[in-house]
């Protein structure tokens, strides 16, 4: 059994809360046929990492910001196959507003939308891809979700499911666990999913426990 404590929990979104994996990967593979563009060299990049820098790296001869925002409203309109991860809902109803915050590389809109379509609770907290000048694996995304919890980032748990996310909490100095994922030598923990994990609270902190 492992039992770990910390003040505040973060949470990336796809992969980690939701599984939109499906939908997204259909998006760009169209956005890929579109522009005669490899999309395996796409997969190699986009998970984790915000749509403008996807775009940046495999296609730097477009405009990326007008590329990402054709993708956002393309995937506001086809969320269809976007569900909640087993037992996320269970984690975040234990919560109070104040004990946690979505950290992710999807715009703010987006981001409330799919959430929202999965039947999750909605943040009070949240850093999407316009609340950072650099996004993942840069830290400066979870140190500004811990900061939105007016906590440093080392009193906070991570969960994560790219190896960029996974980075950029470990550089930002959080517990970092790895969730529904392929990337466990990056994290210090690794759980198939949210049903794995006992919570318990005290007035001071979170303690999480499950057995790896």
């Amino acid at each position: 059994m492992t039992t770990l404590a910390a003040k505040g929990l973060l949470f990336d979104m796809d992969g980690t809360l939701i599984d939109s994996t499906q939908c997204i990967e259909l998006i760009w593979r169209r956005w890929a046929d579109r522009h005669g563009i490899d999309f395996a060299a796409i997969l190699q990049v986009m998970h984790g990492r915000k749509g403008s820098e996807t775009v940046a790296i495999v296609a730097p001869h477009l405009n990326a910001e007008a590329e990402t925002a054709a993708l956002i409203a393309e995937e506001l309109h086809s969320l269809d196959g976007t569900v909640a991860l087993p037992g996320a809902l269970e984690l975040l109803s234990q919560l109070s507003t104040e004990q946690w915050a979505v950290v992710t590389s999807a715009p703010r809109e987006l981001a409330l939308a799919k959430l929202k379509f999965a039947g999750l609770p909605l943040p009070q907290h949240l850093i999407g891809a316009e609340d950072v000048a650099q996004g993942k694996p840069h830290p400066a995304p979870f140190l500004q979700g811990a900061a939105l919890l007016q906590l440093a980032a080392d009193d906070c748990i991570a969960f994560e499911d790219a190896s960029n996310g996974i980075r950029s909490a470990h550089a930002a100095g959080a517990t970092v666990i790895a969730i529904h994922s392929d990337q466990t030598g990056l994290a210090q923990r690794c759980i198939a999913n949210f049903q794995q994990l006992r919570l318990s609270q005290s007035e001071q902190s979170l303690t999480l426990s499950f057995t790896a």
